[in-house]
């Protein structure tokens, strides 16, 4: 299997050096994040995220189906991930890579079992008829931070999709088009994003006190590869954590792993209020006449 090109001893120990001395290669203070650019598609839930050279797609889809039969009053709802060897030499087609589980199962825990969209919403008749809602996760690019890209991004796509209205009679399901009625959003209850804090040892490599004192947020795949072990922490814009998860790597002291939570939280409320003001805008841009100015533009354009 491919993997990525491994930083040279040279170029390991002057990265570690660096951060050592709170410097990073780009400029960027130990806690800051690189540009984050959010931007939506015609289509609601198609969402493409880029931090920095990271780039991910999402899209999100629905369709009508039969419930489990051990949860007959709850919707289904999926996460798959999908990576291109244009994002990385270490991916290929067909082949399903450790980056690849992780990222699924890291996005279940702090999107689905979460709670943060409940299931019970997608039922749309008992034991009949329920929304299965598909999530799909395109890696594009992947420069680091690859985990809290897409965890934005996913997050930015469940808020902006709408399921198309619907009307139940008796027994019999009536799906509405986007020219009939308003779609309706997504009943979340939060939004959970999470971040990884990367924890890195000392130049020497050895791993001593200093390795378990240094942490670095929305590291690049460079720092990534000469860390020393990662912190995932999921929270949402009140400050609840939902998740924490240590990814191997050399032991993290306590008191290092309360100032990674302190600030995963804090960074979360601010990238929640971009995802929110990117929403806004978006919201802003549709809203020209509902769906009467929607059909008229299209005619127009015609």
């Amino acid at each position: 299997m491919p993997r990525e090109a491994e930083p040279s001893i040279n170029e390991r120990t002057f990265i570690l050096q660096a951060l050592q001395e709170n410097i990073r290669l780009d400029g960027r203070s130990i806690d800051a994040y690189r540009p984050l650019e959010i931007s939506f598609g015609e289509d609601y839930g198609a969402v493409d995220v880029r931090l920095g050279k990271t780039r991910v797609l999402v899209r999100a889809s629905a369709s009508v189906t039969a419930p489990s039969p051990d949860r007959r009053f709850d919707g289904i709802f999926t996460i798959s991930t999908e990576v291109s060897p244009l994002a990385s030499p270490a991916f290929e087609v067909g082949r399903s890579t450790h980056l690849e589980t992780h990222l699924s199962h890291v996005l279940d825990l702090t999107l689905r079992r979460s709670s943060a969209l409940p299931t019970e919403s997608l039922c749309l008749l008992a034991s009949r008829s329920v929304w299965s809602l598909l999530l799909t996760v395109h890696i594009l690019a992947h420069d680091g931070s690859l985990l809290p890209c897409a965890s934005i991004a996913a997050l930015a796509a469940l808020a902006h999709f709408r399921l198309p209205a619907t009307s139940v009679r008796g027994e019999e399901v009536t799906v509405y088009g986007l020219s009939e009625r308003e779609p309706v959003p997504l009943s979340l209850l939060h939004w959970p994003i999470c971040l990884s804090i990367w924890t890195f040892a000392d130049s020497d490599g050895a791993g001593g006190a200093a390795a378990a004192d240094q942490m670095l947020l929305d590291a690049t795949l460079r720092e990534e590869q000469v860390c020393a072990g990662a912190v995932l922490v999921a929270a949402n814009g009140e400050g609840e954590v939902c998740l924490v998860q240590k990814q191997g790597g050399v032991p993290t002291d306590a008191r290092l792993l309360l100032r990674c939570v302190d600030a995963a939280v804090s960074k979360v409320k601010e990238l929640a209020q971009v995802v929110k003001t990117a929403l806004e805008l978006d919201a802003k841009k549709r809203d020209r006449g509902g769906i009467l100015g929607v059909e008229l533009r299209s005619a127009n354009e015609r």
